[in-house]
């Protein structure tokens, strides 16, 4: 099982990163160990998180409020997008 990361999920992870060293040099780091576990996680198990719409799947973040959302195709992971919480939960949809 691969996993790979779709360039609009990319730069939703850069963004947040980039917000997140903004507010204190080296929460970014931490933002990015917390989707690396969770990317651990996905390949380790990836139907352990619930379909939230039709076959896309969110994983949640333990300790910031992100969400990232992805695919089962064949024998691989496909990451969609990664967004905070509180934003409009229809955005990624069009991503599918």
């Amino acid at each position: 099982m691969s996993l790979f990361v779709r360039p609009d999920a990319a730069a939703d992870i850069e963004e947040a990163y980039l917000w997140h060293e903004r507010q204190r040099p080296g929460l970014g780091d931490e933002f990015l160990d917390a989707i690396l576990v969770v990317f651990e996680v996905l390949l380790e198990n990836p139907r352990r998180y619930q379909v939230v719409h039709r076959d896309t799947r969110r994983a949640n973040l333990r300790r910031f409020p992100y969400g990232v959302f992805y695919r089962i195709i064949d024998a691989d992971v496909v990451v969609i997008a990664c967004f905070h919480g509180s934003r409009d939960p229809r955005r990624w949809r069009g991503r599918e």
